[in-house]
């Protein structure tokens, strides 16, 4: 690697840690930028994914005292999430390069999607939220019958498996859905059910061979100091500039990747 190669993946994880810690959406940054240093896309998909999933990990010591209200949902999806994740990675290892790299352009403009329906889900949660009752908010009831909801998981964690950003936007949909009204415990479960999509589709990854291990270790000293910075000033950064910065970025890459694709 170049000076300028290593300064490209420290950087865009340096911002994906913190825009994470903000809003969420990094791999919008931390995915291209493994492109763009001669990463291919299987492997930095893969190497992406492990570079932030500690992160996602750590965020769920701050909401440990949520723990209690969100454990009657573990045992329902917690297996669907490893078990979707299991299936959505080897698919990226089955398929090989040449469908994964057709299928990417797609990929990201879904995730920068979500991250631009990120506000209009926030308020039509809080609406859902200010409408509930303690009984209807309870883990006993749902919106959506039980089933329903746990194949809704399953595809977010297939989803996640397979290429990861914006699961934590589509798992807050799903909670919604089911009839959840406390934001923080719909963000406890969340990141819970997060962290182990990530952490079971990196694992996969790591035994198939399919993680640049010198470019991990490089986003992930970035990615980690990216997320202290977020996480400390995250009340001083607008976050309407940030998912700004974040769709813009996302869009243009796409449109990158899609002329690439056609003109290739």
């Amino acid at each position: 690697m170049t000076s300028w190669e290593i300064l490209a993946l420290f950087g865009s994880a340096l911002a994906a840690g913190a825009i994470n810690a903000v809003a969420g959406g990094g791999t919008v940054l931390t995915f291209p930028a493994l492109l763009y240093t001669g990463t291919g896309a299987v492997v930095a998909n893969a190497t992406s994914g492990l570079a932030l999933t500690l992160g996602t990990a750590g965020s769920l010591f701050s909401y440990r005292g949520q723990l209690p209200a969100i454990r009657p949902w573990l045992a329902r999806f917690v297996p669907i999430s490893i078990i979707g994740s299991l299936l959505g990675s080897s698919l990226v290892k089955l398929q090989g390069e040449a469908v994964f790299v057709k299928i990417v352009p797609w990929l990201l403009l879904f995730a920068t999607f979500l991250f631009l329906i990120q506000g209009p889900l926030k308020r039509w949660r809080e609406h859902r939220a200010h409408r509930a009752t303690p009984a209807r908010t309870s883990p006993g009831l749902m919106d959506l019958p039980v089933g329903a909801c746990i194949f809704l998981q399953a595809l977010v964690a297939f989803y996640g498996g397979y290429f990861g950003a914006g699961i934590g936007i589509l798992m807050l949909a799903v909670l919604g859905l089911m009839g959840m009204g406390d934001i923080h415990q719909m963000n406890a479960l969340k990141n819970l059910l997060a962290a182990t999509i990530n952490a079971t589709a990196s694992v996969y990854f790591a035994l198939s061979g399919l993680v640049d291990w010198p470019r991990a270790a490089i986003m992930l000293a970035g990615a980690l100091i990216g997320y202290w910075l977020g996480a400390h000033y995250s009340q001083k950064i607008p976050q309407a500039a940030v998912r700004t910065i974040v769709i813009g970025v996302g869009l243009a890459i796409s449109a990158g990747m899609f002329w690439k694709l056609m003109h290739g």
